[in-house]
């Protein structure tokens, strides 16, 4: 995985296990036989090449036996009331005994990147990553990325992973309006309906579309509602250049403080989101969920692993801990449709009651999912106009 022995040496002066210290754990014989197999010739205390399957290190349990010889796992940007992290970071760390240092719980996909880069060879780097697809292209060109793909690896849909294992979709939602009823009268249901001057300061994105892929979804969708399509974002960057004009759109990120305090009436973000805001704050306000009758827009967000992990075996169980049908129904119950969500649902996996508390489907017939040649694309047009025409910039 490293470039030069220099940088391999590096790694494993930062993780703490050499060769002899893998070769006096009790990971069996077939462990071994791997490592000894990888270790470049005449680099006697060399880290080996990092496994890109469970396979490779003899199965699952040796890869457990591994991780938790670490002891830890470093995540990076994942809010526990966000697609119900709290609970899947606590029941990880229930079942193998490995503590997780989740660092900058609200950052954006570009400050994960930016964070694998600065904290590069220190102890408290991330070890995985959560980010929009468009930043998942970007880090695995930049090698930020390292392979490895998951035992349930063939349930995953095509579309929502890299070939070669180097990302892969763990669950996806629709952009929607979210609404505090305790301070806005009627609920928006279409895209045009957000320029009523009833709405005066009080639209708001989930962070800045150049950094956020929840806001960059926002304006994917509004472009898909003003004539756009999923090869011109430019209507959505325009629509938000005229809610901003007109006085609607605040530049305030949303976030669950901002909805609890009433500072931001009306969320544009991620379905699963605002639904788990119905839940979160009920008996305080009354919040309303509703997907637009126009610009129904959907995407995925991307698990990956550092090519720097401080903790790479860890970093590789996390991953089977996710992608497992436990890993995936914690993600639904957080209102989240993970990845392997049909898989699933045909072999009836999915208890009835969760089946019960999701949205109806009948909106979800409309959602548009853009690929990864439109992502970059739109990415650009974003980085290049959201500037000048709506941050002012």
């Amino acid at each position: 995985m490293r470039e030069e022995s220099a940088k391999v040496f590096e790694w494993l002066q930062d993780t703490l296990v050499t060769r002899r210290q893998v070769l006096r754990a009790s990971v069996g014989f077939a462990a071994t036989a791997w490592l000894l197999r990888v270790l470049p010739a005449g680099v006697a205390d060399a880290a080996p090449a990092l496994p890109r399957s469970a396979a490779e290190v003899g199965g699952l349990e040796k890869l457990i036996a591994l991780a938790k010889r670490e002891g830890r796992l470093n995540t990076i940007a994942l809010p526990p009331d966000w697609a119900n992290y709290g609970e899947i970071m606590q029941r990880f760390t229930q079942k193998y005994g490995i503590r997780i240092n989740n660092a900058s719980p609200n950052a954006s996909s570009a400050e994960e990147l930016q964070a694998v880069r600065s904290l590069k060879g220190q102890r408290r780097a991330p070890d995985v990553l959560d980010i929009g697809p468009s930043f998942a292209i970007q880090a695995k060109e930049e090698g930020l990325l390292a392979p490895y793909k998951v035992q349930t690896w063939a349930t995953i849909p095509a579309s929502m992973k890299d070939p070669d294992g180097y990302w892969v979709g763990d669950y996806f939602g629709v952009i929607a309006f979210g609404v505090n009823r305790n301070v806005v009268k009627t609920t928006p249901k279409r895209w045009a309906d957000l320029k009523k001057p009833d709405y005066k300061g009080k639209i708001a994105l989930n962070g800045d579309p150049r950094r956020a892929a929840a806001a960059f979804g926002g304006v994917w969708a509004a472009a898909l509602a003003n004539g756009g399509s999923l090869d011109d974002i430019t209507p959505g960057i325009e629509f938000f250049a005229e809610l901003k004009k007109l006085g609607n759109f605040i530049p305030v990120d949303a976030t669950p403080a901002t909805v609890q305090s009433g500072q931001t009436p009306i969320t544009i973000d991620w379905d699963y989101l605002q639904l788990g805001y119905s839940k979160e704050f009920a008996g305080k306000l009354t919040w309303e969920v509703q997907v637009p009758e126009d610009g129904v827009f959907g995407n995925y967000y991307c698990q990956a692993i550092s090519a720097y992990a401080p903790n790479p075996y860890a970093a590789r169980l996390w991953q089977e801990f996710l992608y497992s049908d436990e890993g995936q129904l914690l993600w639904l119950k957080g209102f989240a449709h993970p990845a392997r969500f049909e898989d699933l649902l045909r072999r009836n996996a999915i208890p009835r009651d969760l089946l019960a508390k999701l949205p109806p489907a009948e909106p979800y017939k409309r959602v548009r999912f853009p690929t990864l040649e439109q992502t970059k694309k739109a990415q650009q047009t974003v980085a290049k106009l959201w500037g000048p025409k709506v941050a002012g910039q």
